[in-house]
């Protein structure tokens, strides 16, 4: 990153300072008193001083943009340069969960459909909310709400302001389709898959394990946006939990939460949905027509026929991925047991007998979209004598 001169000067000359640098130079002279505020000036330590007194605030903020948002000088963005930027899919979508982390979200929803070269992306959360002011400003280099609350995570830096930008730098379009102050926060990204890579088999849930301490960490599989969003969540077992689906999967789940979530009061005197959190803002509609135009405020494409399935509750709500991960935990501990049954018939290595079931699951696609059907767990294989077999545990969409 090339280093703006003109930071520098701020910060070192005072022919070039500004308000705010003028102002914390008063209250050092005032502090010191008048006779030795010309030759703390002349060694450089006015400014220790002023950072001291100001808790270095003052030397690392370039603009103050209001609702605890700045924009970060550029020596400190560079001093909190993270580990990567945005290289691929993947890379935005954990940029989009810390993101919902430290605005203290209780629940994140991905929306992810795939359309051709394309890859949209909808990420919906209960956190704290953008003020309708800055919800373009915040894609600008070096703009965060962390000055004192700067994260460094597994995935490196996390408050430098330079995450949102990149984003949008890689993608089609990046926006805050809807937001505000209490009510959460929904963000839509259009991803070109040609500029923006992602990997190859996004349908392949990964293999869970436990290490020597009994915790459960990912232990093989795809580095894909479901690998990302349960690492994430392995992470952060307590908050946020972390729903991922079809956009019409999302829906669902969000319209059924909230509808037992809100009370029959609260429905029935809210004529504008906007004044609810994005999260609860489906169980405001009406009737098909309404939910699909809700969902679209939110940037959720659905279309009628499917708003009247999930109406008709014919679209099954998502379980969050903490719960997913410890099913698929079971599921592979079941398919252990399944391996050695008959001792007298074949005998299949657990990892076989995993990869095998990855296989199923991808190969079950085809008929999942033909007929509406979808898994509920994974493939579960089981040997017995010389006869293997293959179950599926399906609901109907």
């Amino acid at each position: 990153m090339v280093e703006n001169s003109t930071d520098k000067a701020d910060a070192m000359a005072p022919s070039t300072e500004d308000a705010d640098f003028k102002a914390a130079k008063d209250q050092a002279a005032s502090e010191l008193g008048t006779a030795q505020a010309p030759a703390l000036a002349g060694d450089g330590c006015l400014i220790d001083f002023i950072e001291q007194v100001s808790g270095g605030a003052h030397l690392r903020v370039e603009e103050n943009l209001g609702n605890g948002y700045v924009k970060l000088r550029t020596e400190e963005a560079e001093r909190r340069q993270a580990k990567h930027d945005i290289r691929n899919v993947e890379d935005a979508v954990v940029e989009l969960l810390r993101n919902a982390r430290d605005a203290e979200a209780e629940k994140v929803f991905i929306a992810t459909i795939r359309e051709g070269d394309r890859r949209i992306l909808t990420v919906l959360d209960d956190g704290i909310g953008i003020p309708v002011d800055l919800q373009e400003t915040i894609f600008d280099a070096r703009v965060t709400s962390k000055l004192e609350t700067m994260i460094e995570d597994d995935w490196g830096v996390h408050g430098r302001g330079m995450a949102l930008y990149s984003i949008k730098s890689n993608v089609s379009s990046a926006r805050v389709v809807s937001s505000a102050p209490g009510l959460g926060s929904s963000f839509r990204l259009d991803i070109d898959t040609g500029e923006l890579a992602e990997k190859s088999d996004q349908s392949t849930f990964p293999s869970i394990k436990r290490d020597d301490d009994g915790q459960l960490y990912v232990a093989r599989g795809p580095k894909n946006i479901l690998r990302t969003a349960a690492e994430f969540t392995l992470a952060h077992p307590n908050r946020p939990l972390v729903y991922i689906g079809s956009p019409s999967e999302v829906v669902a789940t969000m319209h059924e939460q909230a509808m037992r979530t809100l009370s029959s009061d609260t429905l029935l005197f809210t004529d504008d949905p906007s004044v609810l959190p994005v999260t609860q803002r489906l169980a405001c509609a009406s009737d098909a027509a309404d939910l699909m135009l809700i969902a679209a405020s939110l940037g959720l494409d659905i279309s009628e026929r499917t708003a009247h399935r999930v109406l008709a509750g014919q679209i099954a709500s998502l379980s969050d991925l903490s719960a997913r991960t410890h099913r698929n935990r079971q599921a592979q501990a079941d398919h252990s047991q399944e391996v050695y049954r008959d001792n007298r018939g074949l005998k299949l290595a657990a990892e076989d007998i995993e990869a095998f079931s990855r296989e199923m699951e991808k190969a079950f696609e085809q008929l999942a979209k033909r007929y509406y059907i979808s898994l509920t767990d994974l493939p579960r294989i089981q040997v017995k004598g010389d006869v293997i077999t293959v179950r599926f545990p399906i609901e109907k969409d």
